[in-house]
């Protein structure tokens, strides 16, 4: 037999809260309210280069009850699947716990299901095999296996399919076969990893209304769900209750209850207030934590994941607008989620192209200018903002110009992002340096020898931001400039 990887809890008297056979004890299936899963002060940490630690989640807490689905909601690589594996005991917290029914975990939670973003079905399996492996541990009898199995397969509308291998189904209806694999196990908590953002538009918004259509039965397939997503409409969709993780290392920085009646109409005025209302959570703060640590540099304040032609068409969307756009209503018309539009508007933000108020983008003066700029002068002003307000991009401009031969390997800043990055990370900051400044004209880069090579344009800002900035910047590379170009 298995060791419950849950610490006992103490013995608490009859009759007292959360006793066995008390109101709201965790013994009671159906009690509503419920705590079935918590976080209490969470933090992860990951070992990076050089041994340098990189911190993922900060004192995040948190709390699943009965009845409820909480959203997760937040930008790429703000920690949520990670706190997701938490919560299933797949991954163990540098600091803090994860509490299930009151004992601490101390390995795989035997009390949810994973549904991932990937499908992850074995493909050497039928549709009810790999539906009957989520029972595989469970020590019934295998007619009991087969008989919840095809039961789960009728809940998500699969039978016929009983025989079929994954390779013979689109990927609507793989995902289909995952919600079954986890609904047969019949959880307290049901974990979604963005099990929507591999499908298409129709097919994603199908399924999460066959979600609902489960979850609104009377014999539902979980005690409660927690779905991971970037999608803030998709959020509001479903939640209850939705989570707002941001920052390095990310906390929950807001919680928003949604008491909406469902079915939910998007055309309700309370259901886009709610909309907006996220997108002002995650758009009113910095990208990144860090800004009150002192002046911004490349590992407190990172590049947006957004080109310079991104940002330009998302300038020229704005202007269409008459300068002002509707973030949720751009998202919708765009078909964008919050990890296609926010970096592109973070962009903006950084450059000095665009101000943002709650859900509200306004382009600004220097947005006005550039848009209208020729060629030319757009890439001058594009170069000479850059070179001032994007820390990475002026950190490469000053070392560049005060190197020798105006030339450094990508090794150089490799390893001055390796005190905040992993590898990848690292490396994805570096390809938006190289096509920022070469869309200013700053440098260029040479990708068979991985040199930075400082451009003509370059060489007169560095002189003038230097000349402003005072200190020699070989003594602090990521020291924000004290004045701009003229």
């Amino acid at each position: 037999m298995t060791e419950d990887p849950r610490t006992p809890a103490a013995p608490q008297a009859p009759g007292a809260p959360g006793a066995p056979g008390s109101p709201g004890a965790p013994g009671s299936p159906g009690a509503p309210g419920e705590v079935l899963l918590s976080a209490e002060r969470v933090g992860m940490t990951f070992p990076g280069a050089d041994g340098a630690e990189l911190d993922v989640l900060r004192d995040v807490s948190l709390t699943l009850r009965r009845g409820e689905i909480v959203a997760l909601l937040g930008r790429s690589g703000s920690g949520k699947s990670t706190l997701l594996r938490v919560l299933a005991g797949l991954a163990r917290p540098t600091t803090g716990r994860a509490v299930a029914r009151g004992g601490p975990l101390t390995g795989a939670n035997p009390d949810t299901a994973m549904v991932f973003q990937s499908f992850a079905l074995m493909p050497w399996l039928s549709v009810l095999d790999n539906v009957e492996l989520g029972l595989s541990a469970s020590g019934l009898p295998r007619a009991e296996r087969r008989t919840r199995a095809r039961a789960a397969i009728d809940a998500i509308g699969l039978d016929g399919f009983e025989r079929a291998y994954p390779r013979e189904l689109s990927g609507g209806m793989q995902q289909r076969v995952g919600f079954a694999r986890a609904f047969v196990q019949r959880p307290d908590v049901l974990l979604m990893d963005e099990p929507f953002s591999a499908l298409d538009v129709l097919t994603a918004e199908h399924l999460r209304g066959e979600l609902l259509e489960v979850w609104g039965a009377e014999a539902a397939p979980a005690g409660a769900i927690c779905i991971v997503t970037h999608n803030i409409e998709e959020a509001v969709l479903l939640a209850d209750r939705v989570l707002v993780l941001d920052g390095s290392p990310a906390t929950i920085a807001a919680e928003l209850p949604l008491p909406l009646p469902r079915p939910r109409d998007r055309r309700s005025p309370t259901f886009a207030a709610a909309v907006d209302a996220l997108y002002a959570e995650l758009t009113g703060r910095p990208a990144a934590a860090g800004a009150e640590t002192g002046p911004p540099g490349p590992l407190t304040h990172p590049l947006p994941a957004a080109t310079a032609g991104g940002l330009a068409g998302l300038i020229e969307i704005v202007v269409a607008h008459d300068g002002q756009a509707d973030l949720p209503d751009l998202a919708d018309e765009l078909s964008f989620d919050v990890d296609d539009l926010l970096p592109l508007v973070d962009a903006g933000r950084m450059l000095r192209f665009l101000e943002v108020e709650g859900a509200q983008a306004f382009l600004t003066e220097p947005g006005w200018e550039w848009h209208g700029a020729g060629i030319a002068e757009s890439k001058t002003r594009f170069g000479a903002l850059a070179a001032e307000h994007a820390p990475l991009v002026r950190t490469i401009v000053r070392a560049l110009e005060h190197s020798a031969e105006g030339a450094l390997r990508a090794d150089f800043f490799r390893d001055l992002l390796a005190r905040g990055f992993g590898p990848d990370d690292a490396q994805r900051q570096l390809e938006l340096a190289i096509d920022w400044g070469r869309f200013g004209e700053l440098y260029d880069y040479d990708a068979d020898t991985e040199e930075f090579v400082l451009g003509e344009l370059a060489a007169g800002f560095t002189q003038l931001l230097t000349d402003d900035a005072g200190p020699d910047p070989r003594e602090d590379p990521g020291r924000h400039p004290g004045g701009a170009p003229h």
